[in-house]
């Protein structure tokens, strides 16, 4: 009975500390959308909301790790349940990296409306780059709440797509450089933001990687896409 006791209240710390997480994603994804709302409609008011929200970002990592600590002292999990600890820890740490890409954003919008720069070039075109690694990352958090190893396959599929647009926009940017030099300091303002942007899509692809190694066991990092379809079956 007393064993049925801990056991039930290791499963309630860890819904707790699950729960947290999803939180902490929630403010992530609000944090990527309005930056992007920022760069679209080049508002100083919402690149300022982002930096704000960046404070409470940090102060949820830092929650989650000491809770975090304080479970695996208390209850020296092991096998999945060790795994899954592990692999909030490192989710969350990707939760606020993508967090910092979201504030780089909004600063880089306040520079560029600073530097008058807001019209020359095709900043709107980021957009789309922008709401494709904003979705990898719900959907990262959606495999995340169901523990879903297939989804986090598909997410990391997807991730290329985000590449693609990066790839895209860098050459149009290098285009415009050539076709007129005074738009280079504008250009590489944009492709500071484009950088961010990928790397948003990269850290909800890490999101996904951590998924499956929690729910299969195996460390899927650098391994091609048939090896991690064979692992995740």
């Amino acid at each position: 009975m007393g064993d049925k006791h801990l056991s039930s209240q290791f499963d309630s710390e860890l819904s707790s500390v699950s729960t947290r997480v999803m939180e902490m994603g929630g403010l992530v994804e609000s944090q990527i959308r309005t930056a992007v709302y920022a760069l679209a409609e080049f508002s100083v008011e919402a690149a300022t909301q982002v930096t704000e929200a960046e404070r409470r970002v940090n102060l949820m990592e830092l929650e989650i790790d000491r809770e975090l600590s304080s479970i695996i002292a208390r209850r020296q999990p092991t096998a999945r349940d060790l795994r899954l600890l592990i692999g909030i820890s490192k989710i969350t740490a990707n939760l606020e990296r993508a967090g910092d890409e979201a504030d780089k954003v909004a600063r880089m919008v306040k520079s560029i409306i600073n530097s008058g720069s807001t019209r020359v070039l095709p900043a709107g075109e980021l957009r789309v780059a922008a709401d494709l690694a904003s979705g990898l990352l719900r959907k990262a958090l959606d495999a995340f709440a169901r523990l879903d190893a297939s989804m986090a396959v598909s997410i990391l599929k997807e991730d290329d797509a985000v590449d693609r647009e990066f790839d895209g926009f860098v050459r149009k940017l290098i285009t415009y450089m050539m076709e007129d030099p005074r738009t280079i300091s504008a250009s590489l303002d944009l492709l500071f933001l484009a950088k961010s942007i990928e790397r948003i899509g990269d850290h909800a692809k890490n999101i996904a990687e951590v998924i499956i190694y929690v729910v299969k066991g195996e460390d899927i990092r650098h391994s091609s896409m048939q090896a991690i379809e064979a692992v995740v079956g």
